[in-house]
């Protein structure tokens, strides 16, 4: 026998076979996507992660009257001379915000106001406390000040039946700030998405327990994924871990397409002789296998079961943490009813020296320096999950050949630009 020429590199393209760039299967799973949950109506006391269903307007405007937007006085701006000092008498009474003036202010005379109040009639101007003197029946303040000082006028940040939020959009704080400011005691929003979780293989124990094939190694998998998911908004369905049994597979995915909308596994998304859960989706149900040109990862497989999405994720916690945030993250999101979301990124000056080849993409652990460079994790090996741990994001490295200067631009992925 002939052995073939020493390679030592786990992640070189093998002759013959095609390998999908990262763009050309995200474009190819965005265009098989489509929102998979019913809609419901919520308070917006409780809408905050909801994504909405349909389009929002203002059912009041914002502000719903004329306030004053300082503590001073009011009064007519036709009714002071343009050059010199100006006297006014006082109006009995007060503005303030909650306790209106009731009845007009005269001509020629000012009110006192406070910030929030609701601007009484013959008033459209208003000058600063600190700008004035009085004595208590009269003040007096120098011209200069323009007509409609110091006001806010009915409406001037939202009008009554404006648009403010449209259909897919994640409600944040400060959207609720402004659904509840325009009136909007509930909103339409999307059921949140449910998905299932599994892990796959004989060589996986549970966390805290010494069973398992003898060199069992604990699952890291669904934690780590079972929380993304609750991060992002939406329902886990734990099913745990599976041994490398096919009929056990089959019917835990039965399950998972029973009581969720996704179904995510990790490890057996390859092509080697245990890798049962490609094997299941291609034999028994709709598999597109992507051997995609990324590192690390590469076995990414998306099928339907029992028309249900799986997401079947490499069995490598690291590449299963990068797979999830670069293809999964945005997949769930339009399957939630929401939009496609590109990840955050920055340019930022490299922290490190480093030659690529080309033909795929590379994501790197990293954190920012106090220097504000991108600075990598000690080593690339896909198996240091205290990498993820340490790192603050991913320094995204494109699919041709690279030679890396520190000090060249690269581009920084933010692990908060993906909602972590």
């Amino acid at each position: 026998m002939k052995p073939p020429p020493l390679r030592n590199d786990c992640f070189a393209m093998p002759p013959g076979v095609d390998w999908t760039p990262v763009d050309d299967a995200l474009a190819a799973l965005r265009s098989g996507l489509a929102t998979v949950v019913g809609v419901t109506d919520c308070p917006v006391s409780e809408a905050g992660g909801r994504i909405l269903a349909e389009e929002v307007a203002a059912r009041r405007a914002h502000p719903p009257f004329a306030n004053s937007a300082v503590d001073g006085y009011g009064f007519a701006h036709a009714s002071i001379p343009a050059d010199g000092v100006v006297n006014l008498p006082l109006a009995e009474g007060r503005a303030a915000a909650g306790d209106p003036h009731s009845g007009r202010v005269p001509a020629s005379h000012a009110i006192r106001i406070l910030t929030g109040a609701r601007i009484p009639e013959g008033v459209d101007t208003i000058v600063l406390e600190e700008d004035t003197t009085t004595d208590g029946t009269r003040i007096s303040f120098r011209t200069g000040i323009r007509a409609g000082a110091n006001t806010r006028p009915a409406g001037e940040d939202v009008g009554k039946g404006a648009r403010m939020l449209g259909r897919g959009r994640r409600l944040r704080p400060q959207d609720l700030a402004l659904l509840a400011a325009c009136g909007v005691d509930a909103v339409p929003v999307f059921e949140r998405l449910r998905v299932a979780v599994m892990s796959t293989g004989d060589e996986i124990a549970e966390v805290g327990s010494e069973s398992g094939a003898p060199g069992a190694i604990f699952d890291a998998n669904r934690p780590m994924l079972c929380d993304l998911l609750r991060r992002w908004g939406f329902r886990v369905v734990d099913l745990g871990h599976v041994p490398d049994d096919r009929d056990r597979i089959r019917e835990t995915l039965d399950a998972g397409a029973t009581g969720a909308d996704a179904i995510f596994s990790s490890g057996g998304a390859s092509a080697g002789d245990e890798d049962h859960v490609s094997a299941i989706l291609e034999g028994e149900g709709a598999l597109s296998t992507w051997r995609v040109a990324i590192k690390p990862g590469r076995p990414l497989a998306m099928a339907l079961w029992r028309d249900v999405p799986v997401f079947g994720l490499p069995g490598n916690p690291v590449a299963a943490f990068v797979c999830a945030l670069i293809f999964a993250r945005p997949a769930l999101g339009v399957l939630a009813g929401g939009k496609w979301e590109e990840p955050a990124a920055y340019e930022v000056p490299a922290g490190f020296t480093k030659r690529k080849k080309p033909g795929r993409r590379e994501y790197l652990r990293a954190r920012i320096d106090s220097s504000g460079r991108a600075v990598p994790f000690g080593s690339e090996g896909s198996g240091r999950i205290s990498g993820l741990s340490w790192s603050e994001g991913l320094v995204e490295l494109e699919d041709g050949a690279l030679d890396l200067a520190e000090g060249d631009p690269v581009r920084f992925l933010p692990y908060s630009g993906f909602g972590i």
